[in-house]
């Protein structure tokens, strides 16, 4: 009996010593490891919300979210990638259709996409069907890309500048002071980002909660 007692004492202390190792580690260590991380870079760890000088919220710099004009009204927007998962072809990027359309390369539905928002942009811009880039004709993994390459960008300073009567040298050079490199110097593509543009534009109306 006593043996059976000192056997059970033995293996309780292994068990509380377990409990209280694996309570340091996955309940402190680890939850202060990765938010010691997520400081790494703050501001996207916190959503990168972006305000105005009054502190009003104006968007975040991760969320491609595409102003779509209203019915007559001037089209001064510099636009983003389509979301890829909704019916209209030419739908803005909404944070609800956060998804892929998963339609493969060869199938019918995406290229009847393509072909639709292939001639929207180029009428929308005055440009050859043949100048539309790639990424302007096709949504991104999630639906939210906030970025778009310099030559769609290109493409459509004629039409800001016009539409909101503005020199096309300065909408240049908004789009240039809002345009990232290859990330960390060799991956991907140099981009513009969306909502910086837009905002810098001065056609992004804050939303104030006092």
């Amino acid at each position: 009996m006593t043996n059976l007692l000192k056997t059970f004492g033995r293996q309780l202390a292994v068990a509380f010593a377990v409990l209280a190792a694996l309570t340091v580690v996955l309940g402190l260590a680890y939850p202060a490891g990765v938010w010691l991380v997520s400081r790494i870079d703050s501001h996207a760890a916190e959503g990168s919300r972006m305000s105005d000088a009054r502190g009003c919220g104006i968007g975040s710099s991760l969320i491609g979210v595409d102003p779509k004009p209203g019915v007559g009204q001037a089209d001064w927007y510099l636009h983003s990638r389509v979301a890829g998962t909704v019916d209209d072809a030419m739908a803005p990027g909404d944070p609800a259709a956060s998804a892929a359309s998963n339609l493969g390369p060869n199938n019918p539905d995406l290229h009847t996409r393509i072909d639709l928002r292939r001639s929207y942009i180029a009428a929308r811009d005055g440009v050859a069907p043949s100048a539309v880039p790639v990424d302007a004709v096709t949504g991104s993994g999630s639906g939210l890309d906030p970025d778009i390459s310099i030559t769609y960008a290109n493409l459509q300073i004629a039409r800001i500048a016009r539409e909101g009567r503005l020199p096309e040298s300065k909408v240049r050079q908004i789009i240039a002071d809002n345009t990232a490199g290859r990330q960390w110097g060799f991956l991907g593509q140099p981009r513009v980002n969306v909502v910086r543009v837009n905002v810098a534009l001065g056609h992004v109306v804050a939303v104030c909660h006092r």
